[in-house]
């Protein structure tokens, strides 16, 4: 799983996803990209998860970027904890996406198979998406 190796604080408070994204907006490495469509939270096991079938979509030819890291900890305390004592131990990490966000780019394939690799990695997803090409 995806998580950063050391973070300079614990546990943070949780960003505000409204809006659209200002950064990230372009398609820099690939030629076509997933481009978030909504503001949520993805988490390390989707990034994978569209990884994976990208590349045996693909048989592994495609070159894949993941624009996306997930830096932002989730808390949780345990069901019968009481109130108070502070915020709970981290239990995941995702990565806050806005609208408009470049989220995976792919390159090194024909646009048909591409397509076809990004449709299937669509539904891996929590977010809803559209299929960018490079112009």
């Amino acid at each position: 799983m995806i998580a950063p190796r050391k973070t300079k604080y614990r546990v943070t408070h949780l960003r505000k996803l409204k809006g659209n994204s200002t950064s990230g907006v372009n398609i820099e490495y690939g030629d076509m990209a997933l481009v978030a469509l909504e503001n949520e939270y993805v988490t390390p096991n989707q990034l994978e998860a569209v990884r994976r079938v990208i590349a045996n979509t693909t048989k592994r030819t495609a070159k894949v970027w993941i624009r996306v890291f997930p830096d932002q900890p989730i808390t949780a305390k345990g069901a019968g904890t009481r109130m108070g004592s502070g915020k709970g131990p981290v239990k995941a990490y995702v990565a806050p996406v806005k609208a408009g966000r470049v989220l995976i780019e792919i390159g090194g394939v024909n646009s048909e198979l591409g397509i076809k690799a990004l449709t299937l990695a669509q539904s891996k997803l929590g977010v809803k998406t559209k299929i960018l090409l490079k112009k």
